[in-house]
């Protein structure tokens, strides 16, 4: 299943995507937000329209998250760009939901940091609550899909506050979208570019994850529980860097699109 959240007549709405004379559009409403089908998301009840394309639809962030649970350093090379040790266990950090960006939305560049980073990555949407799940569970049966999310950081702040919460925090700072689909794979490899202008600044591979998502998900589940229609960045891999004002970052995601967003001075 593919589905994105867009504005329909002045409304909010759940769309079901799929492939129409070859290019993605929106077929059907989806009465239930898929976040509340608890891993039944055949039960979903939808209402056929006249197909809508993607690219014309006035996107929404995708998701409504209780809470935005992020890894860390989560590629070795990204890790050791920034002058970082790679990391024995998961590093897991928040963005508040306050922060979540739609798909062509403008991040705004803060004027207390000298230096804002775009961050592409992969983050899982969790559809069944979770916590403590016993070892023989399979992790998958609690993740409702996948998006693309732009990490976008204050690297300045994060460097000289030592914690992460304000240097990630900003609204704006968590581009997310197109779309959520379940028809990819992160364990048998997806691939994830970046572009700043055109111009690729980052390619990286699930393949590539220091700690795969069973590890990830299990490890932030010992201590909270994931709600459905939570949203878990994965990392991100090298090549991270600046923008300023004028910049257009896309963030693509095999299998689930590209997420472009500009960049503005505050």
């Amino acid at each position: 299943m593919k589905y994105c959240r867009f504005q329909l007549n002045g409304q909010p709405q759940y769309g079901l995507v799929e492939s129409v004379a070859g290019h993605d559009a929106i077929v059907r409403i989806l009465l239930t937000p898929p976040e509340q089908a608890d891993g039944d998301v055949e039960s979903l009840r939808t209402r056929r329209i006249e197909p809508i394309p993607l690219d014309q639809a006035s996107l929404l962030v995708p998701v409504s998250p209780s809470k935005i649970v992020c890894m860390g350093r989560n590629y070795r090379e990204h890790a050791a760009e920034l002058g970082n040790e790679v990391p024995t266990e998961p590093l897991v950090f928040f963005k508040p939901p306050s922060s979540l960006l739609a798909p062509g939305g403008i991040v705004r560049r803060p004027k207390i940091s000298t230096r804002v980073d775009y961050e592409g990555e992969l983050a899982v949407v969790i559809g069944k609550k979770c916590f403590q799940p016993r070892e023989a569970e399979d992790i998958r049966q609690f993740i409702l899909g996948y998006t693309c999310v732009n990490d976008v950081t204050a690297r300045d702040l994060q460097k000289s506050e030592g914690q992460w919460t304000r240097a990630k925090g900003f609204d704006t700072f968590c581009p997310a979208g197109p779309i959520v689909t379940d028809e990819i794979d992160p364990w048998a490899g997806v691939a994830l570019e970046t572009r700043v202008n055109g111009e690729i600044r980052q390619k990286g591979n699930t393949r590539d994850f220091i700690f795969p998502l069973e590890v990830v998900i299990r490890h932030i589940v010992r201590a909270m529980t994931l709600y459905p229609g939570d949203l878990v960045p994965t990392g991100t891999p090298s090549g991270v860097g600046p923008v300023v004002a004028g910049d257009v970052m896309e963030v693509t995601v095999e299998g689930v699109g590209t997420l472009k967003n500009s960049v503005v001075d505050e």
